[in-house]
């Protein structure tokens, strides 16, 4: 392994890793093939630009002859596939933006890396492919998926197709799902960054249903370490599940915000939930503990260090808070109505589950 292909390499967790694989090997060199969507940020790598182990390509994976250009320019011997469309509630509104990208893509990608014989192919996959974990148990990476939004079903498909490019072709192939990702560069559609800028606005934070919705809040860096620990000593063909190993109501997780902020539990605004909202993300790790990982930070931990984040970078998120998010806030979000007091604690886990 030396030159190492990351695909939506601008994004959040691929530029973390970006960032993470060049500062501790002195021999690999980064190559971030992404092609700039409204996730993709050249902000998020502007400290290892000019670095001279680190090049960047603007290019869509579901274009087969620009993943064949970059690969034979760069002698890639390893592919890291980051891109994807990631937001659960643009999933809702644009469906077939999610299966082209997760699935024409991750096809595409594959394809070439059987075609050039390389080293390795990993793919960056979710928890949410489980879909919703009943009770106590958590889902073990041998349970079959069973999503229930557009996202999920595309990431759960991609997942699918690596497998069997693995069994059929013999591609070297490994899997991670990573819990719900917080830290530095994630973009203000995601709910730590939202109601974290949105608290320092002092705006309504808007909590779908009674916020009692279950998951686990994984800090991105520790993320980056297993994925890199799956490359060096994760079997090929194998799927790891990545996270805290724990749970924390979202509810419990705004408060954390808030309280890191110094700001009012009067900014929590109840609103209708979307539509098949999973009540319960749970994965047992002990697969990839094995290999001799732990996570470094707890949900509470990886949340405040986040929040913090935003706050010292005021910089970025001012940039990405743009016209056009504000629009995509108000489409989201300005239709939705407000739960009175009474509605929210009305709604049982059961009822609300049988709902979604």
């Amino acid at each position: 392994m030396k030159n190492i292909l990351v695909t939506g390499g601008a994004g959040f967790i691929g530029s973390n890793f970006v960032r993470y694989m060049i500062q501790k090997y002195e021999s690999y060199h980064l190559i971030v093939f992404d092609k700039l969507t409204y996730a993709g940020n050249l902000d998020n790598l502007r400290d290892v630009f000019d670095h001279p182990r680190f090049a960047f390509v603007r290019g869509d994976i579901c274009d087969a002859q620009a993943v064949e250009d970059v690969i034979r320019q760069y002698n890639v011997d390893t592919i890291v596939n980051f891109a994807a469309e990631t937001h659960v509630d643009r999933s809702i509104m644009n469906p077939g933006a999610f299966v082209h990208t997760d699935v024409i893509g991750t096809y595409t990608l594959l394809e070439a890396a059987r075609a050039f014989g390389l080293e390795r192919y990993h793919q960056v996959s979710t928890d949410e492919v489980y879909g919703h974990v009943e009770g106590e148990r958590r889902a073990r990476e041998s349970d079959p998926v069973a999503p229930r939004s557009p996202y999920s079903a595309s990431k759960a498909g991609a997942d699918l197709l690596v497998n069997a490019y693995f069994v059929t072709y013999g591609v070297p192939v490994t899997i991670t799902r990573g819990a719900n990702n917080v830290g530095p560069y994630q973009h203000l559609e995601k709910v730590v960054p939202l109601f974290t800028t949105n608290a320092l606005q002092d705006r309504p934070l808007p909590v779908y249903g009674d916020g009692r919705q279950k998951r686990d809040y994984h800090y991105v860096l520790d993320h980056c370490e297993a994925i890199d620990l799956v490359l060096h000593k994760g079997r090929v063909g194998e799927v790891y599940n990545v996270g805290t190993g724990q749970e924390i109501e979202n509810l419990q997780m705004v408060e954390i915000i808030l309280d890191e902020l110094g700001k009012p539990r009067s900014l929590i605004q109840h609103v209708e939930d979307r539509a098949g909202h999973d009540r319960r993300y749970a994965m047992d790790i002990s697969k990839i503990r094995a290999l001799g990982w732990e996570p470094r930070h707890t949900p509470e931990e990886a949340i405040r260090k986040t929040v913090r984040w935003y706050v010292e970078n005021e910089w970025w998120w001012r940039k990405v808070r743009d016209a056009e998010f504000e629009a995509y806030y108000r489409a989201q979000y300005g239709r939705r109505r407000v739960l009175a007091p009474d509605e929210v604690a009305g709604l049982s886990p059961r009822e609300e589950s049988a709902e979604a």
